[in-house]
């Protein structure tokens, strides 16, 4: 018999019954990642990012000892949640944060969407922590950063035989669509996607563009003179 965890859709997360949880993304954070390129990793966390806020799934931001070590989480994120100001910490581990808790607690979701820095530490610790709790965890891989490729694998591995679900970013916000028909959406992420979304969003751009003739996402459009 399948395995598919409680509190999920058929095993799928939906906006409904998720939560995201951003951790750690901070410039002294960044300084020590080398298992993504680090341009990238900014990309796919606002990708993340953008993807929650459009179909309203509860966010956490959590940093750690921010003004004596490890700055201030990065502005393109910042800058996706007005007025939402992060969870400060001094644990490495989130769980350990009486406000983070009551944070996670107060969305009253059990799947809860994680990326942050490090893997091997700030993701792992809080993952197996929340795992006890009975929440289902999934780690947005692609928007996480180790300070090793070895280092980022160990704790996925780890992570996965304590029950986490491995994920990445472009497939996390394409699981809250999980339907095209779904118009209400449809723009938003589509334009989500033409940013962020790499080869994926130029392919977007193109089919809109040139297949279906609809206008350029540019504020500067190419204009070919005849």
């Amino acid at each position: 018999m399948a395995n598919i965890l409680s509190n999920t859709d058929g095993g799928l997360i939906t906006a409904d019954n998720s939560a995201v949880v951003f951790i750690d993304h901070q410039p002294q954070m960044i300084f020590g990642v080398a298992n993504i390129e680090r341009q990238q990793l900014v990309n796919n966390v606002v990708m993340l990012a953008k993807g929650a806020k459009e179909f309203g799934v509860p966010a956490i931001l959590t940093a750690v000892e921010t003004e004596s070590f490890s700055g201030y989480i990065w502005p393109q994120l910042m800058d996706v949640f007005p007025g939402k100001q992060p969870i400060e910490r001094t644990s490495m581990n989130s769980w350990d944060s009486p406000k983070f808790r009551e944070a996670v607690k107060a969305t009253v979701k059990k799947n809860i969407i994680i990326a942050g820095l490090w893997t091997e530490v700030c993701v792992t610790w809080p993952t197996l922590s929340m795992l006890t709790e009975g929440y289902n965890i999934y780690i947005v891989e692609d928007a996480c950063g180790a300070t090793s490729q070895l280092a980022h694998e160990a704790a996925i591995r780890r992570c996965e035989q304590a029950g986490a679900v491995p994920m990445t970013t472009i497939a996390t916000v394409l699981e809250f669509q999980r339907d095209w028909a779904r118009r209400e959406h449809y723009d938003v992420v589509m334009n989500i996607f033409r940013e962020h979304g790499g080869a994926y969003g130029s392919g977007i751009e193109y089919a809109y563009s040139i297949v279906h003739k609809t206008p350029q996402s540019a504020h500067n459009p190419h204009v070919v003179k005849k």
